[in-house]
């Protein structure tokens, strides 16, 4: 019989980024997608429940929200423990290397081979780096738009998508990496925990994971 031993795996700091972004990107996607297109009789705009100013006002705090969580990520990118940070989860190794084409076999199907990881995959680390990157673009065009008057948004924005329609376009574009990236994280997630008992879920929670000996 497998014999596993608890061990600490996730910062507070990074729990506290997780479901910062989490709750910010579930938040931003349905407030963004309301001022996109709003759904609500164009009636009641005028009148003094104004959904547009509240969805708008909503999508901005949970916009400062998420770009506070990618600062924090930022942070532990750099300075977290062992597990929190890039080099982590980049193939730059023979082991993280092993590990990106392994999970690759295993989650087509292809091989049961699991390496047993205090981290996360390689894949799943790439993964959330790219959209790390993402993330970026998404708060440089977010704010772009938001702050149009601004010299340094206006030069960063200008510099980086060329124009406000371009940056509006892709922020929009890029909202749907977003919505795709947490169906398939959350199944993922599921996936993970029925396959192998490490508390891949619970985790996320309590910080620790159940490694096996």
């Amino acid at each position: 019989m497998a014999t596993y031993e608890k061990k600490h795996a996730w910062s507070i700091l990074l729990r506290l980024f997780h479901w910062m972004y989490a709750l910010s990107i579930v938040t931003l996607c349905v407030t963004g997608l309301y001022i996109n297109g709003p759904w609500t009789n164009t009636m009641i705009e005028g009148s003094a429940s104004f959904p547009m100013a509240l969805m708008r006002f909503t999508h901005f705090i949970a916009g400062y929200v998420f770009a506070s969580a990618i600062i924090i990520r930022t942070f532990l990118y750099i300075f977290g423990n062992s597990q929190e940070r890039v080099w982590d989860i980049l193939p730059i190794t023979p082991r993280n290397i092993k590990n990106l084409f392994s999970t690759i076999l295993r989650y087509a199907y292809i091989s049961d081979k699991h390496e047993v990881r205090l981290g996360h995959n390689v894949l799943a680390g790439l993964t959330y780096l790219f959209t790390y990157v993402v993330a970026i673009f998404m708060i440089i065009s977010g704010f772009f738009m938001l702050f149009p008057e601004a010299a340094t948004w206006h030069g960063i924005g200008t510099a980086v998508f060329g124009s406000q329609q371009w940056g509006r376009y892709l922020h929009h574009l890029l909202m749907w990496w977003f919505m795709m990236f947490a169906i398939i994280h959350v199944y993922l997630c599921i996936w993970n925990d029925v396959k192998e008992p490490e508390g891949v879920i619970s985790s996320i929670f309590t910080g620790d994971k159940f490694i096996h000996k």
